[in-house]
């Protein structure tokens, strides 16, 4: 009887074993635009059937991501504006597609609108969006809200919100035309790397632990001679590269005063709108590069789709010069600018990628009457146990 009992234990563990291989989950990131400048703004806005939000809910139901970001959702303490949109927007059908609901979420303080008490744009004033941490018109603007439908270890999750840009070696340091530093001595000891935050969130996936690292560096433009959000961005890029990667890495600091970065053997997922093309706008060269070929990120056919490519030609402009593919794209920014690929979803080694893409569907196809409510559009990345 125990023979037949251990051979029946280990036939079912075989079993789990078997299905949680041939599992697969989706994995997202998506800038939603879901922001205002106002503190209640867009819980407002969620409260009165607001659109936009309905065609942001309708592109995630039609998608159906297992574990989702969503940039550029302000963040309130009490979690209001993501109670409404979980319950009003994804809990109900939007434009023919099916409700969807995620038992778990995650959010948390960001740097935006959070006043740094110093002149950092160096117009003689302290005041408004551009002397904050993180520009934004009140705290939590343009902030981030994980949703997942596997367990989060929110007791373990790690965030570098107060990260000093200073302690990380080799930091970009701004600097005015003459070489002396942008930012007063004062000033630089209290500067803080991320201009929303850094977060990494263990999720209980069937396949075991994912480490979901999140972020939204900021724009590499709205600046001066002097780069400062462009050196910016790419330090905010190398933090992950750095945490990943792990050597040498006891300067990284959690807001929770744990030193070091990801152990060996830790599988993760890197996402966000990241500001940075590997080839056109702004960005400095090479700073996304760094971390698209960091030894820990997994080789990957990059998502795409045709609707990008169809996007560029209507729109010219900026779009007829760029190096970049097309259709690798993640947002429409007008024909000044260009379209560009700024949203990543990067699994590391481990992983093994089924299938990716970036929802832009072309004239004609469903949903394309979906893409006006943000100029970012959802990446996605299904990902098997490797």
């Amino acid at each position: 009887m125990r023979f037949i009992a251990l051979f029946a234990l280990s036939t079912c563990l075989a079993f789990i074993d078997a299905v949680a291989a041939s599992e697969t989950i989706r994995v997202a990131s998506f800038n939603a635009s879901l922001y205002s400048d106002s503190a209640v703004g867009l819980i407002q806005r969620l409260e009165n059937d607001d659109i936009p939000a309905r065609k942001i809910a309708a592109v995630i139901q039609h998608q159906r991501p297992d574990l989702l970001l969503l940039n550029e959702f302000d963040y309130d303490a009490d979690g209001r504006a993501a109670d409404l949109f979980q319950k009003r927007y994804l809990g109900k059908a939007q434009f023919g597609q099916k409700s969807i609901a995620y038992k778990y979420r995650y959010f948390a303080p960001v740097n935006t609108g959070v006043p740094s008490g110093f002149d950092l744009n160096s117009d003689g004033k302290i005041e408004g969006g551009n002397d904050a941490f993180g520009f934004g018109n009140h705290p939590g603007q343009y902030g981030m809200l994980v949703l997942s439908k596997f367990p989060i270890d929110k007791r373990a999750v790690r965030t570098f919100q107060k990260f000093l840009w200073k302690d990380m070696p080799r930091a970009r340091i701004p600097t005015r035309a003459d070489s002396s530093p942008w930012y007063s001595e004062e000033a630089w000891n209290a500067f803080r790397l991320s201009s929303k935050s850094h977060w990494d969130v263990p999720v209980a996936t069937p396949m075991g632990t994912l480490h979901f690292l999140v972020s939204h560096p900021t724009p590499p433009v709205f600046d001066g001679p002097e780069d400062r959000n462009g050196k910016r961005n790419a330090d905010e890029i190398r933090l992950w590269g750095e945490y990943v990667w792990n050597r040498g890495s006891d300067w990284i600091v959690d807001d929770q005063g744990q030193r070091g970065g990801l152990k060996d053997g830790e599988r993760f997922v890197i996402a966000g709108d990241l500001n940075a093309d590997p080839a056109d706008g702004d960005g400095i060269p090479g700073a996304i590069t760094e971390l698209l070929e960091n030894p820990r990120v997994l080789r990957m056919l990059t998502p795409r789709s045709e609707g990008a490519v169809q996007a560029a030609e209507a729109a010219g402009g900026a779009n007829s010069k760029h190096r970049g593919s097309p259709r690798h794209d993640t947002g429409d920014f007008g024909p000044r600018v260009g379209n560009l690929r700024l949203d990543y979803v990067l699994p590391s080694v481990g992983w093994q990628v089924i299938g990716s893409g970036v929802f832009w569907p072309k004239v004609g196809e469903p949903g394309r009457d979906w893409l006006d409510a943000t100029d970012h559009r959802m990446v996605w990345v299904d990902l098997r146990g490797d």
